[in-house]
């Protein structure tokens, strides 16, 4: 089975694998870098938007360039006060080849309020980065990884994200 990912980030990669190999045999991603059409550092309704604009963007690549895959799939962290307090939280869409689109988060876990403009003028990996003096934390375990002890990394984050987002797809019939 073939999952085209709209990412080179390795971490998302390992848990978008993880997660499918749950439910799929022989599960090979590839994945491919395009634009999400939102800023740096999406924020409230801009992560799923990011989301499904990365999806749209990774099919169209995937046609310009005769790519076939079983299904197409996307992964945006960003911020969110939609709940009261402000969240980071992962939005990913996963769209098979016949059109079913799902969409899952990850756990969400709260930012502090101090951190909240640098963050909205940078991005979350970039301030992780510096108060835990790491380089590139959201390309592998992540920031989430030091917050919690080592207990989650962003590669279990992604993951149960993708796995809510799969659950659409592992039982379709309830959604037909």
């Amino acid at each position: 089975m073939k999952v085209l990912m709209a990412t080179k980030n390795p971490g998302k990669i390992e848990g978008a694998k993880q997660a499918f190999e749950r439910f799929f045999d022989n599960v090979e991603i590839e994945g491919v870098s395009v634009n999400s059409d939102v800023g740096d550092q999406p924020i409230n309704e801009e992560i799923l938007q990011g989301a499904k604009n990365r999806v749209r963007n990774l099919k169209i690549y995937a046609e310009n360039n005769n790519i076939k895959a079983d299904f197409f799939v996307s992964s945006e962290a960003g911020i969110t006060d939609l709940l009261g307090d402000w969240i980071d939280i992962n939005c990913v869409v996963v769209e098979s080849k016949d059109g079913l689109q799902s969409v899952g988060t990850s756990q969400g876990f709260p930012i502090p309020d101090k951190y909240i403009d640098e963050i909205k003028k940078t991005e979350l990996g970039k301030v992780m980065d510096k108060i835990f003096s790491g380089k590139d934390l959201g390309k592998g375990k992540g920031g989430i990884s030091f917050l919690t002890k080592n207990e989650v990394s962003r590669i279990d984050l992604t993951k149960n994200a993708f796995i809510m987002a799969l659950t659409k797809h592992i039982n379709g019939d309830l959604w037909r």
